[in-house]
């Protein structure tokens, strides 16, 4: 049943915002929508077509009038992203995604920007430990991050705790040239990249000599307790079930931890099983702790980067049972 609905822009709302510029916004709605025709005549929108498609897409542009009254920008791929959520998800509305600002920092504002991103650091508010597992380019260990400057910036914690574990060097590092922090910087810079996205670079030597921002391998967080910090375990899924119970026994009073990581990229070896897999049949169910699958939805890299993953998911899932059970404990084929 063919169907027509017109929305007319509001007085205080800038066409442009939502247009965009040159009418890409309004190219992704086309785009998105192949089965409409789009008219657009002064501020007036309408949208002809298939019922459901007509509800959809008025629904939709009700939610970026919504995004655009609070002046976050909009783009073409604000807009991609708000046509998953509203064509898969019935019960969200994009606007609540889309304005969630996390911190500002160094002139741009972090943000969610998938439902599943949304619910990320929806947990990190309310749990004292949360597991962020899922494929890179999800967002895990970023908006970790952006929420631990957060609490650092607001008080509510002392200190930012990062880690990893330094798996390829067999967390021995003793054998390595250089000082300490030549030996573990390989290993720990995809964290101090996203640092030095949110942080002035000038300002984290002195916060890390201070002690106020910490950066170390898995291996040095054994005997301490840690309390009234934001803690970051990035790379989990290279822990084994040991190292994860020591780690997540450092907890101390007033402190939140975020544990990261893939459980199909295990560099583990061989026979070794991984901490982050086996974490999830220990701990799941307990108050306090949440686990958020993330998935090749919430990529927010190139758009090539979630097929890619897609793919290999659909490869892994296509091979026998063994030799999925031996790639997740870390063996070669």
């Amino acid at each position: 049943m063919m169907e027509t609905e017109t929305l007319h822009i509001p007085p205080d709302i800038d066409p442009l915002v939502i247009f965009g510029t040159r009418d890409e916004v309004l190219r992704s709605f086309e785009q998105g929508f192949p089965n409409l025709t789009v008219g657009v005549r002064d501020r007036d929108v309408t949208f002809q077509g298939p019922k459901a498609d007509v509800v959809t897409a008025t629904h939709l542009l009700e939610e970026l009038i919504a995004v655009a009254r609070t002046a976050t920008p909009l783009s073409a791929d604000a807009v991609d992203r708000a046509i998953t959520m509203v064509t898969t998800h019935q019960q969200v509305a994009p606007h609540e995604v889309l304005t969630t600002d996390i911190v500002s920092a160094r002139g741009r504002t972090i943000r969610p920007k998938t439902v599943g991103q949304k619910a990320y650091v929806d947990a990190i508010d309310n749990n004292t430990i949360v597991f962020g597992i899922g494929p890179a380019g999800t967002g895990k260990t970023y908006l970790a991050m952006a929420k631990a400057v957060v609490a650092l910036q607001q008080r509510e914690v002392n200190r930012i705790v990062l880690t990893r574990p330094a798996v390829e060097a067999g967390e021995s590092l003793g054998f390595l040239p250089g000082s300490l922090t030549d030996k573990i910087d390989p290993y720990l810079r995809p964290l101090y990249d996203a640092l030095h996205d949110m942080v002035d670079p000038e300002s984290i030597p002195t916060l890390m000599a201070a002690g106020t921002i910490e950066v170390a391998p898995l291996a040095y967080m054994r005997g301490r307790t840690l309390n009234d910090a934001f803690i970051i375990l990035d790379e989990a899924q290279n822990t084994t079930p040991q190292q994860m119970k020591m780690f997540l026994t450092r907890l101390g009073f007033n402190s939140t931890v975020v544990v990261t990581g893939d459980i199909s990229q295990v560099d583990l070896p061989a026979g070794t099983q991984s901490g982050l897999r086996i974490v999830q049949e220990i701990l799941t169910g307990i108050d306090d702790v949440a686990f958020c699958h993330l998935t090749s939805a919430d990529v927010v890299r190139h758009e090539l980067v979630s097929h890619i993953i897609d793919a290999y998911e659909r490869w892994d899932a296509s091979r026998p049972a063994a030799s999925r059970a031996s790639r997740r404990t870390g063996k070669r084929g």
